[in-house]
């Protein structure tokens, strides 16, 4: 898999530095050794789009593109990003480095199982059952192969963002990752009636009910039907509160919805809402206010909220995180716990679907797809 990281921010500098094993570097084919034990590169992009290359404080040249190759496909840098300045990342695998769009880009190349083992640790974090982590492995490679193709325009498949998946390092504390995505390699989950790979769509915590994908995304998908979900409702995401200058709420509702403020109906009901299951729309579907535009301007953890008045405030008392579509991570947590096997928990979230293995299969089906394993 090719894996854009740092994508997120615009890089001018950055630091490529020994972890374990060595590093062949290769700019614009000529050799210039390896980076060895307390060794470490810089890269900076050139006011010409080009990326200048130091190997210590050794000035190797200018390049169209640079690669950072392992000897040993288990070998990793530690990446220090210092213009701007951002928290260290670990990552096995190979790199490609050019300069796009005015600051560099920096693609991982890295197998599907290596790339999960991240993908699952950024996503679920540590210390979670083994049965979770399977299932997490399993969804995580289904939305991996499905939208390989989402950045081809880019140069690579995937990102590391959360609108791909979370990639923020590479396996570094939990071992259970390791045995849960090799105990699963290979393995996607598909529709029982035409064989087709499902969205692997995920989120934290549903607050005890998932939402209908026509809420969030305009359209429906036969295998995500909304439903109550007591496994997450005890867990650490499923409350929160917020609490939102009146003024503040007003203005967005009036200003961007024409809220009939002046009404006599709706004008004194503004601040009182209550969802006790998942709507689609704030007060009434006639006044065509979506609530997932309500959670993006004022950046609340789900669209499950109900809200009063009190004082200068509107007191929003909600459920869960995330957009409430596809697999509960913290329900899918707590299903682990008290014994169920990944494909239970799977067959839970998704119905109708079944998890695969023949991979040969998937392709023959989807000539348009890679062979990543």
């Amino acid at each position: 898999m090719r894996v854009g990281v740092f994508t997120a921010y615009k890089l001018q500098l950055i630091e490529a530095a020994y972890h374990n094993g060595s590093f062949l570097i290769v700019a614009d084919g000529q050799s210039f050794g390896a980076i060895l034990p307390n060794e470490f590169v810089s890269l900076r992009k050139t006011s010409d789009a080009k990326v200048e290359l130091k190997h210590g404080v050794k000035l190797l040249g200018r390049f169209r593109e640079v690669h950072l190759k392992p000897t040993k496909t288990n070998f990793a840098l530690r990446w220090r990003a210092m213009q701007p300045s951002l928290k260290e990342r670990r990552y096995q695998g190979a790199f490609n480095i050019k300069v796009k769009n005015g600051h560099l880009l920096i693609i991982n190349e890295v197998d599907m199982d290596t790339y999960l083992m991240g993908v699952v640790e950024s996503e679920g974090g540590g210390g979670k059952p083994l049965e979770y982590y399977k299932a997490q492995a399993v969804i995580s490679r289904t939305y991996a192969i499905k939208h390989q193709n989402k950045h081809a325009k880019e140069g690579y498949h995937l990102c590391d963002q959360v609108h791909c998946q979370a990639y923020h390092n590479m396996l570094r504390f939990t071992d259970d990752i390791a045995t849960a995505v090799n105990a699963t390699s290979g393995s996607y989950l598909v529709q029982k009636q035409n064989g087709e790979l499902v969205d692997g769509y995920f989120h934290a915590n549903c607050g005890g009910q998932t939402s209908q994908v026509s809420y969030v995304w305009n359209n429906d998908i036969p295998y995500l039907i909304p439903f109550k979900d007591p496994f997450c409702t005890h867990t650490p995401q499923a409350t929160w509160e917020k609490r939102i200058p009146k003024l503040e709420w007003q203005k967005f509702l009036v200003n961007k919805y024409h809220y009939p403020i002046h009404d006599p109906i709706y004008g004194s009901v503004i601040f009182n809402f209550e969802q006790n299951e998942r709507k689609a729309f704030y007060i009434s579907p006639h006044l065509g206010i979506p609530l997932r535009d309500i959670r993006a301007h004022f950046n609340l953890r789900s669209t499950f909220f109900s809200c009063y008045p009190d004082g200068n405030d509107v007191v929003l008392k909600g459920r869960g995180y995330g957009h409430g579509i596809g697999m509960c991570q913290e329900g899918a947590m707590e299903m682990a716990r008290q014994g169920f096997h990944f494909e239970q928990i799977l067959n839970y979230y998704f119905r109708g679907v079944k998890v695969e293995n023949d991979l040969y299969h998937l392709h023959f089906r989807h000539p348009n797809l890679q062979p990543f394993e």
